[in-house]
């Protein structure tokens, strides 16, 4: 089976963020993402769970896309204005999608 070269993004981002985000990739035609829970980590200010928060302000999501190479760096630009300013974590890789025609 035949695969294509394709991008994978994935932005962990407040969740008081998520709409702005998923707002500022949207405009910038990027139609395909998934938003996933984030349960805890551990960062520059230590570790951190979800558990026994008392608001959604204190949770995080991970914003995941699947696009083209050549679209990547309007991807970027618009999650960046966006993640700039707020607690974030940006991470490319390579992959390989079987059907290209969708992304």
């Amino acid at each position: 089976m035949q695969t294509h070269q394709a991008k994978r993004v994935a932005i962990i981002i407040e969740l008081v963020m998520q709409s702005r985000l998923t707002d500022a990739i949207s405009e910038a035609g990027v139609t395909g993402w998934t938003v996933l829970p984030v349960l805890g980590g551990s960062g520059r200010s230590g570790a951190w769970s979800r558990e026994g928060q008392v608001t959604r302000a204190g949770g995080m999501v991970q914003v995941v896309c699947v696009i083209r190479p050549d679209r990547l760096d309007t991807l970027l630009d618009a999650a960046f204005t966006v993640v700039d300013r707020h607690i974030g974590v940006v991470t490319v890789s390579d992959c390989e999608v079987l059907r290209a025609e969708r992304f």
